[in-house]
């Protein structure tokens, strides 16, 4: 079943909605502090990310799939395994089942919601080494929360998501062919020079700009003269689409059947499936894309009616090529 994982369990059920924290770099050199230290003051000393150095690094993982999930494998302090690449999730998620002895602190403010609903409070920790191919991170700030309904779904250890928060500073290419995603960690002088190998030929793919908003990668398209907004999310295994949109832009939706989605708990929700045609996307036209057609206003995207959609793995992965982001230029590749 399409999302019914992360765009229902994660995108939607595990993504996290946190307003009311606005982290920012600090210095590597933090005094050292007991575990008891951490918990009590956990939000004023962890880091959003970190890297080990100044110097960029370059890495090049595989990864095998569940589904249309992508599954990478990256060490949280002394524990190796499976996490699902999920631009959709803000920072780094991890799965209570494997973590719960962590030191934990609780923001009642903060939500995880899914389609079916929401749940108020959010568990967070610290991770004090994560490393995920040669890329470094120290004292990294994460969300706790059970993915054992994932788990079952697909049949996987799951250790947790990968979120945003870890990539801002890189380049990231994903080769669906391949099965391998080349990261580069953009230091702070090549920040206007660097560009992989891949994207010297300028003639073989699409640049379009993209913008980052609270750790979520906003792509900007437009369809039957309306501007629709997306959140790219790679851990989501289908593109979904507002239900609230106007009927107007429905009109370019061709509906071919219906599905149940499932939430963070055990409610279902029935939505619309259908293909979206004349979409614009930058300079490039896209004929048709299959679409989920379900409300976007209990779940973590919604950001008061500002995003009207969800692109995922049926966008990203189109004829299994490849698909780049450099989130410091703010710019997507699309090869042709």
């Amino acid at each position: 079943m399409v999302r019914l994982v992360a765009l229902l369990l994660l995108m939607l059920g595990n993504g996290v909605v946190d307003a009311k924290t606005k982290e920012t770099g600090k210095p590597r050199n933090h005094p050292k502090m007991s575990l008891p230290a951490l918990g009590r003051t956990l939000s004023s000393f962890s880091i959003p990310f970190l890297f080990a150095g100044d110097d960029s690094a370059s890495s090049v993982i595989p990864f095998t799939r569940a589904g249309n999930l992508i599954l990478l494998q990256a060490r949280a302090d002394t524990t190796l395994g499976n996490f699902i690449l999920d631009t959709g999730a803000q920072n780094l998620v991890l799965n209570l089942t494997y973590f719960r002895d962590y030191p934990k602190t609780r923001d009642s403010g903060a939500q995880r919601t899914s389609v079916t609903g929401s749940t108020a409070g959010v568990s967070k920790t610290v991770v004090k080494n994560f490393t995920l191919g040669t890329l470094r991170y120290n004292r990294l700030k994460a969300d706790l929360t059970s993915l054992g309904h994932l788990e079952n779904t697909k049949g996987v250890k799951i250790l947790g998501l990968l979120g945003m928060e870890l990539f801002r500073q890189c380049e990231m290419i994903i080769d669906y062919e391949r099965s391998l995603i080349y990261l580069h960690q953009i230091g702070k002088k090549e920040a206007d020079t660097y560009r992989s190998a891949f994207l010297r030929d300028t003639s073989t793919y699409h640049n379009i700009p993209i913008d980052l908003k609270d750790n979520r990668i906003i792509a900007h398209t437009e369809m039957a003269g309306k501007k629709i907004d997306f959140i790219i999310d790679c851990g989501a295994e289908t593109n979904i689409l507002d239900s609230r949109l106007p009927n107007k832009v429905f009109e370019n939706v061709e509906i071919t059947g219906r599905v149940l989605l499932s939430g963070t708990g055990n409610r279902k929700i029935e939505a619309l499936r259908g293909d979206m045609k004349n979409v614009r996307f930058g300079t490039q036209d896209i004929p048709s894309l299959p679409v989920l057609i379900t409300s976007l206003e209990n779940t973590c995207f919604s950001y008061n009616g500002c995003i009207n959609g969800v692109l995922g793995f049926d966008f990203l992965a189109v004829n299994n090529n490849k698909i780049g982001f450099n989130f410091v230029r703010r710019e997507l590749y699309i090869w042709k």
